[in-house]
């Protein structure tokens, strides 16, 4: 399938910075009934659902992925994605060309230079396009503790920030607090779930005096992601993996749902993606703990899922082809388009959607 099929133009003043607060009074696109587009906001979401329906969410926790650091003279930002033991980190950096297998690279932040500084990493090997593995020098018990300390929140590249400083943008943005779930719990991601963003304890409480039933799973989301798809075509484009677990429990009320006719909604892309990769060819979810590189494109048949709850995504990247599969290519054309022309805000820190899926086995 050709990438440009799912490309469209977006004016860059409606990509969101940071988010609206409070969080559920970002609108809400809402797709879910055939041949409708309806304008609302995020805390209508209990209006739309019934009792007995099934809001999968997950409960990944971004971890502080992105450093800034200093080789010599040479200012370096990484932003780690896959980890590789208790100590080495396969990361993306910037400013990597100069870089060589046994460089150490010192960490800073406004308040520790790179001189003073007693965290550090070594680059071990570059893999091209895979980014570059490291091996930090600290013991791998005291890892968490310098990334809560040195490490800022991993946000997407199309929200700028600037490098650390005493005045810096960082410290005017709460990007700690807004760039998590309320629900966030296993540490792990590099990248927020982002259509989870958007709930509140006031918003999970009315859902729960519905009747609506909460399952959650742990997709730890990469900082592939974030990556652009280069191929011209579908096919030729390669996933990078991620972390999942879907615990016994879990699977059994998703099922358990599914045989007394309830919906399931999957809250984000991740949901989606674990959910689909842990399902049979007969609709049957079961106990996943693994790896997943699911790519889901126009023509797939979905197992699991009723509706969808997301954001805006980019124009021809891998999300975006993910809900032209639920909804239909044309229908999300459309619905960008009307998101446009009303002035949503998109992307991760921007407004959300919800889906009905049409496309199921």
């Amino acid at each position: 399938m050709r990438v440009e099929i799912f490309d469209f133009e977006l004016p860059r003043e409606l990509i969101a910075n940071q988010p609206v607060s409070p969080r559920d009074h970002s609108r809400l696109l809402d797709l879910s009934e055939e041949g409708k587009i309806t304008d609302r906001h995020f805390y209508d979401l209990p209006d739309l659902l019934e009792e007995g329906d099934v809001l999968v969410f997950n409960d990944t926790k971004v971890i502080p992925a992105r450093l800034f650091g200093a080789r010599g003279e040479a200012l370096v930002e990484l932003t780690l994605y896959r980890p590789i033991d208790d100590i080495r980190w396969m990361a993306f950096i910037k400013n990597a060309k100069r870089l060589k297998p046994g460089d150490e690279i010192k960490f800073y932040t406004d308040k520790i230079s790179a001189e003073n500084s007693d965290f550090s990493a070594q680059v071990i090997e570059k893999q091209g396009e895979e980014g570059v593995l490291i091996s930090f020098n600290c013991p791998p018990q005291d890892l968490a503790a310098k990334l809560e300390q040195f490490g800022f929140m991993p946000l997407p590249p199309y929200i700028k920030r600037d490098r650390p400083s005493a005045d810096s943008i960082w410290y005017k943005f709460n990007d700690k607090e807004n760039y998590q779930t309320v629900y966030a719990k296993h540490e792990g991601a590099v990248a927020a779930p982002t259509a989870g963003l958007h709930f509140t304890d006031d918003v999970l409480k009315k859902l729960r005096d519905k009747g609506v039933k909460e399952v959650f799973l742990t997709l730890h989301v990469g900082a592939g992601t974030f990556l652009p798809v280069k191929t011209e075509d579908t096919k030729d484009h390669k996933m990078h993996a991620e972390y999942g677990h879907i615990s016994e429990e879990a699977a059994a009320v998703i099922n358990d749902a599914k045989r007394a006719g309830k919906r399931i909604i999957a809250v984000g892309t991740t949901s989606l993606r674990l959910l689909e990769s842990a399902a049979d060819e007969k609709g049957v979810l079961h106990p996943f703990t693994g790896e997943t590189d699911i790519f889901i494109t126009p023509g797939y048949k979905f197992k699991m899922i009723d509706m969808l709850i997301t954001n805006f995504h980019l124009p021809k990247s891998t999300l975006f082809m993910l809900v032209c599969a639920v909804a239909g290519t044309e229908r999300m054309k459309e619905a960008y388009a009307h998101a446009i022309k009303e002035k949503y805000r998109f992307y991760s820190y921007g407004d959300s959607s919800i889906l009905k899926c049409v496309n199921k086995i």
